[in-house]
């Protein structure tokens, strides 16, 4: 299964990074509406879908690296 991070949206296309430093412009219509940037995703049936589990432990992992780096 594809899996790749939402980096941002511009225009009619949803930039996609699959690996490190390699984007994929794909468009709207086969990304989820749900979709966030940040949020990691899935190719599933021809269409980017959001995992909620692996976006939220994404998010605590960047929030515990930030407090680590700013409040010690």
């Amino acid at each position: 299964m594809k899996k790749g991070i939402v980096d941002r949206f511009e225009g009619e296309y949803v930039v996609i990074e699959i690996d490190e430093n390699n984007f994929e412009d794909v468009p709207r219509k086969w990304v989820s509406p749900e979709v966030s940037p940040g949020d990691i995703v899935e190719l599933r049936e021809g269409i980017w879908r959001p995992n909620p589990s692996e976006t939220k432990a994404r998010r605590e992992e960047i929030k515990k690296l930030e407090d680590e780096l700013f409040y010690d």
